[in-house]
């Protein structure tokens, strides 16, 4: 198996844990959070250009300069897994679906809404492919590995610039905001 690498990478919503494998990002996770753990097998490598550029996209989605992520992908999952999140990343920049929909898009019954919020759930790059974009029914915000102040923050941002306002991405505190400038 090839060896995985990682890194931290500060962000306007706080520091992250990115990890790569073989040249492409494998994992990307609010170092906040639970279940942003290092293996005892990893090694740190802060000068690898998949952390590069994954951080330059960073800056680029939150200065409003960039609306979806082209870093080269290497996620393990389930083939169910890989399906929900390839459509996921297809979901447009300031636009939101509910999990009954995304479940329709991959061909399965919106009954089904609970396995893709599982898979969902399991997206090991989150806001690189966009699962914020995904909300329950009513559009009430559900679950995110970031946290609610988080992908509450990220749809509020897209909003703004998808109708033209500036707007800016910050955190702090343990609390993210939408600063309009």
């Amino acid at each position: 198996m090839p060896t995985t690498i990682y890194t931290h990478v500060d962000s306007p919503l706080g520091q992250l844990l990115v990890t790569g494998r073989e040249g492409k990002l494998s994992g990307l996770y609010f170092a906040d959070q639970p279940h942003a753990h290092i293996d005892p097998d990893w090694v740190r490598q802060d000068d690898a250009d998949i952390f590069a550029q994954t951080a330059q996209q960073l800056v680029e989605y939150a200065s409003g300069e960039r609306e979806r992520f082209d870093l080269p992908l290497g996620l393990s999952g389930t083939p169910f897994q890989l399906r929900v999140w390839n459509t996921i990343a297809r979901i447009s920049f300031g636009q939101t679906i509910t999990y009954s929909d995304l479940a329709q898009r991959i061909g399965r019954s919106p009954k089904e809404a609970r396995a893709v919020g599982t898979a969902t759930g399991q997206n090991p790059v989150c806001w690189i492919v966009p699962c914020h974009r995904v909300v329950g029914k009513n559009g009430d915000l559900t679950g995110y590995a970031g946290g609610l102040a988080r992908k509450s923050a990220l749809l509020e941002f897209e909003g703004a610039k998808s109708v033209g306002w500036e707007a800016i991405l910050t955190h702090g505190d343990k609390q993210s905001a939408l600063a309009m400038v």
